[in-house]
């Protein structure tokens, strides 16, 4: 046999090997460009070469990782040894901007560019965002935009960072109708926060229920990584992002308003199932039912009750800010208002706070016809948007009721929750509420629910927070002050309305009631 004719052989003997094998493709022809090393092989760990085997066995991935792995790299080998290997193979990669799904393909064609010439398939089309083979096969590079992917045939769909990708639902909706046919999907980011599409979707493939197989990678995996590096990574990145980046953590990633290590410690420290669960829909939870020695409020946010969002209320002990109750339904405005009056007059005729925008008008209304007396009243200069002028005014003065929640106190009354729970203030009790906190974020300098969750028993229970240190410690010192000054003229007998302190008779006794000294007792609630 002629040398060249042996030649032939091995190099046919080679191709062959690297068409069935990708690991022994990328271990021995496909080269990388390292950050502190140059120019090397590809000499894939052990754990890199399980998750390439699950990227050929499975439809559709989802990789939770570490930062600095290589798995992006990994990607982009997997996406070339498709192309070489097989015809019209149509690779596309996804990031959070054009500029860095292009990153993929400029590891595609740098590996491209260094194959032996008898491994090169002759591209027709190569520039910085897409090559192109004589065979049919490219990868190309597009950003984020609500349309990506629809109008293509993806064989594999490379969706890099998944969880920055901004409307990635959207995205990969639109994509997946391609993939219908055969395609295949492999997602890749650090995490970002709960209630997102990488998290829901991660979440979904560990529990089989939406075809995803989801592989998580810590940075334990790696072997010349040690306990040294991972501390040095708390003290470069701090605790918290060193989390995100390297341990793979959901719970402590992300922007949520309140930090994640505070919602653990309310869950181990607080959450308990409620001791009642009732209602017409069995949605009102019960934690503690009413003592006639504490004074309670009722805050509540009000939804249309046919749509996404939900009607929320707490029962909050005032002394302790302690939530002992709690509701989250969707129910019509005015059954809402008759709901909210029982649950309040139940309560010790508590403090009953409604927030007053748009729907919440209904309910109010409703409250108002029922005649409730202890309904919270704000001033009409702290309330934006109003058009209703058809209300009952207290005592006539610059009061309309219910709390506004504006673009004024909404800021107030986050800061006023994160600050509640960052001291452990309060005591919340309820699974629902902890997992809204969850999806709570910071988003466009606005905290609001992550997209697909609510954020209505967060904004209630703020609001009742709000309350708490603004409006009632203000009307609290005022009683004081009036007690106090009254002290010389004779005996008062001060018994709180039910807002306020702890009663000491009956709620419908005159609280305000003083001793003249001859024989008679006076009326004295005017001087309040």
């Amino acid at each position: 046999m002629s040398e060249q004719q042996n030649i032939k052989d091995i190099i046919k003997q080679e191709f062959v090997k690297c068409a069935q094998d990708p690991v022994y493709f990328m271990k021995k022809y496909y080269w990388i460009q390292h950050p502190q090393r140059g120019r090397i092989q590809f000499n894939l760990y052990l754990f890199q070469e399980g998750v390439l085997h699950q990227f050929q066995k499975n439809k559709y991935n989802i990789v939770n990782k570490s930062r600095q792995l290589g798995i992006s790299t990994l990607s982009s080998a997997y996406s070339l040894w498709m192309m070489l290997f097989n015809k019209d193979k149509n690779v596309l990669c996804i990031a959070t901007k054009q500029e860095t799904a292009k990153n993929m393909v400029t590891k595609v064609k740098f590996a491209y560019d260094n194959l032996p010439s008898w491994l090169q398939i002759k591209a027709t089309e190569n520039n910085k965002l897409s090559l192109k083979l004589s065979n049919g096969s490219q990868i190309k590079a597009i950003g984020a935009t609500g349309d990506a992917g629809r109008s293509e045939a993806v064989s594999l769909l490379l969706l890099d960072e998944a969880a920055f990708i901004e409307g990635i639902d959207e995205i990969f909706a639109s994509a997946q109708q391609t993939l219908a046919t055969g395609g295949q999907c492999i997602a890749i980011s650090t995490p970002f926060g709960t209630g997102n599409w990488f998290h829901r979707t991660f979440i979904g493939g560990e529990e089989g229920k939406n075809g995803f197989t989801s592989i998580k990678i810590p940075w334990t995996v790696h072997p010349e990584r040690s306990q040294k590096w991972r501390d040095e990574q708390d003290a470069i990145l701090g605790p918290r992002n060193a989390a995100q980046e390297c341990d793979c953590d959901f719970s402590t990633s992300g922007d949520s308003v309140v930090e994640p290590d505070i919602l653990n410690w309310y869950i181990q420290t607080f959450q308990v199932d409620p001791v009642a669960k009732g209602g017409f829909d069995g949605n009102l939870w019960r934690w503690e039912y009413p003592d006639y020695t504490r004074n309670y409020m009722v805050v509540a946010d009000v939804a249309r009750g046919d749509g996404k969002d939900y009607s929320a209320c707490h029962v909050i002990d005032v002394e302790t800010a302690k939530q002992v109750a709690e509701y989250k339904g969707q129910v019509g405005t005015r059954d809402y208002g008759h709901m909210l009056v029982a649950l309040s007059t139940e309560y010790n005729n508590a403090l009953l706070v409604i927030e007053n925008a748009n729907i919440g008008w209904d309910t109010i209304q409703t409250v108002i016809e029922r005649g409730y007396q202890n309904l919270y009243y704000s001033s009409k200069t702290d309330t934006a948007n109003i058009t209703q002028d058809n209300f009952l005014s207290r005592n006539e003065n610059n009061l309309v009721p219910g709390f506004t929640n504006s673009t004024k106190t909404r800021p107030l009354v986050v800061s006023k929750l994160e600050a509640y729970m960052r001291e452990r203030g309060c005591i919340i009790q309820s699974r629902r509420l902890l997992e809204e906190l969850r999806t709570f974020i910071w988003k466009n300098g606005k905290a609001q629910a992550t997209d697909g969750y609510n954020d209505d028993l967060v904004m209630a229970f703020g609001f009742g927070l709000f309350l708490r240190d603004t409006a009632l410690r203000f009307n609290q010192s005022a009683m004081d002050l009036t007690r106090a000054s009254l002290g010389g003229i004779g005996k008062v007998s001060y018994i709180s309305g039910p807002s306020i302190s702890t009663p000491h008779s009956p709620i419908n006794e005159n609280p305000w009631q003083m001793d003249t000294g001859m024989g008679g007792v006076e009326d004295i609630s005017w001087l309040i």
